[in-house]
């Protein structure tokens, strides 16, 4: 049922590095119509990196695993683009739509596909309110079954740090600090949280993804985390002020579920007169070229 790009298809069939992209930071994550310049950034990205990059989405119902120019202008372009997790996707491929993948679909087509390393921006995670809501991100339960590297800024700020450090604990997906030995915060380089485990290289990576298949435990995910240069982070007395009010906007607008991370993004981008925007573009196309070193190193 996969149709994968025809360069990305060589490139697995050599054993070559590939890495996999997800589609909702381009369908609902960066305003039209740059969106479709930085889609093409982040691949690019991944080409510096040396790997080929596979941008992963659902179009008129056919699973896409690399998109040529057209379907990644499709992408970014069309109104009637859904944000499609993994358990959305049979639906949408039986009811031949268009969907932006997830972190939790882009992770379960890359393995399909034979994809290991995926570059994204933060990953979703246990929202504040979960103790209530039970409000949890598919990309947790994916990471807990799809043996895919993923290379992020930690989890968006937005989220229950500490809470989603515990559940990433509880299902076994390792958590490695890339050149630091606390846990990003997205936003911002330090979440307040330390990590277990720092790696300084790709290389070093590379000889964990190993042991990984060796040992049997490459069945769920890992998760890499590379932090913005402080330089680079938005304000942390900005961040806060931000978050502050935008949880407030988004319980005044009633905003819930799977709705409310956009909300927040929306907000944050916005209020802050482009800066998260611009902090969010730059975590991205670090985390592509990193994920081809990595993929590149995993490969020597």
């Amino acid at each position: 049922m996969l149709t994968v790009l025809p360069e990305v298809a060589d490139a697995l069939a050599a054993g070559h590095p590939v890495v996999a992209l997800e589609s909702t930071i381009v369908s609902h994550g960066l305003p039209r119509p740059d969106n479709l310049r930085i889609a093409r950034e982040i691949e690019q990205a991944v080409r510096r990196g040396g790997a080929v990059p596979a941008t992963i989405a659902v179009i008129d119902g056919s699973p896409r695993i690399g998109l040529d120019d057209d379907a990644l202008a499709q992408v970014a372009t069309r109104d009637d683009v859904v944000k499609v997790s993994t358990r959305d996707l049979a639906v949408l491929v039986a009811r031949r739509g268009t969907g932006a993948t997830t972190v939790a679909a882009t992770s379960h087509l890359a393995a399909l596909a034979g994809i290991d390393v995926f570059a994204t921006g933060g990953l979703g995670g246990v929202h504040r309110d979960a103790r209530t809501t039970w409000d949890e991100s598919a990309d947790l339960q994916s990471l807990a079954t799809t043996g895919v590297a993923v290379v992020c800024a930690g989890v968006k700020s937005i989220l229950d740090v500490p809470a989603t450090l515990e559940r990433l604990e509880t299902l076994g997906v390792p958590v490695l600090g890339y050149r630091t030995d606390t846990f990003p915060g997205f936003y911002l380089s330090d979440s307040g949280h330390r990590v277990d485990w720092r790696v300084d290289s790709p290389e070093e990576v590379a000889l964990v993804l190993a042991a990984r298949r060796t040992l049997g435990t490459d069945d769920r995910g890992l998760v890499l985390a590379n932090p913005l240069p402080p330089e680079e982070q938005v304000d942390p007395e900005l961040h806060d002020r931000l978050l502050r009010d935008g949880l407030r906007a988004a319980d005044a607008a009633r905003v819930r579920g799977k709705d409310v991370t956009p909300f927040l993004l929306d907000f944050f981008h916005r209020e802050s007169g482009g800066v998260t925007l611009a902090a969010n573009i730059a975590i991205v196309l670090r985390n592509a070229e990193l994920a081809a070193r990595v993929a590149v190193a995993a490969r020597a």
